[in-house]
């Protein structure tokens, strides 16, 4: 059976070295960007048959028509890796309600969503592993960063439970935690097993 990964927020930073590393484990892959001439970029460097789509993970629609053209063209998703993320730094007193929301929305609801679209086939398959991407951040927080830390809070708390209500489907769910440097400090994994992904 071919192995699918998606990998939302594939085309810059963790995701695409999550990407690189995938490639090299014979992982078919899915580089899913806002931007698709970037997505394409980065899937052309890996080589092979990979693909490139655009994606706002903060709107369901586009996320199911994404994930319907993946499995259309690569086959069912089997691997999920959420790194697609961003930040409006700011104090609390200074952030302006769209940035709170739009973070939220692409840091804690995206990645809701890209689960919720992958289940339905890792369900009927009994298998799967899911990624989400967190901080350290959302772990101990940081000053001028209150909502950043609280959607990437958010997620832990999410992964943590959907880790338990598919456990027995044969499904993984971790999250990564990493550091301000580049590179992956832990793996926790509250599924059926854990593992390192990638250090860059």
């Amino acid at each position: 059976m071919d192995k699918v990964c998606a990998v939302f927020g594939g085309s810059r930073g963790i995701g695409r070295a999550v990407a690189q590393l995938m490639a090299r484990k014979g992982y078919r892959l899915a580089i899913i960007a806002r931007n698709l001439d970037v997505a394409k970029a980065a899937a052309g460097e890996l080589g092979g048959d990979h693909l490139a789509f655009s994606c706002d993970v903060a709107k369901e629609h586009e996320v199911q028509n994404t994930f319907e053209e993946m499995e259309k063209n690569l086959g069912p998703v089997n691997f999920l890796v959420n790194a697609a993320g961003i930040n409006r730094d700011s104090l609390l007193v200074r952030t302006k309600t769209e940035d709170m929301v739009s973070q939220l929305h692409t840091n804690l609801l995206g990645s809701m969503l890209t689960c919720k679209a992958a289940m339905k086939t890792m369900i009927q398959q009994q298998r799967g592993s899911i990624v989400n991407v967190g901080s350290v951040i959302g772990l101990k927080g940081n000053s001028g960063q209150s909502v950043y830390s609280a959607s990437k809070g958010g997620l832990v708390g999410f992964s943590r439970a959907l880790a338990k209500e598919v456990a027995r489907k044969k499904i993984r769910v971790n999250v990564v935690a990493p550091e301000l440097i580049p590179r992956l400090v832990s793996v926790r994994g509250w599924g059926e097993g854990t593992e390192e992904l990638v250090s860059v």
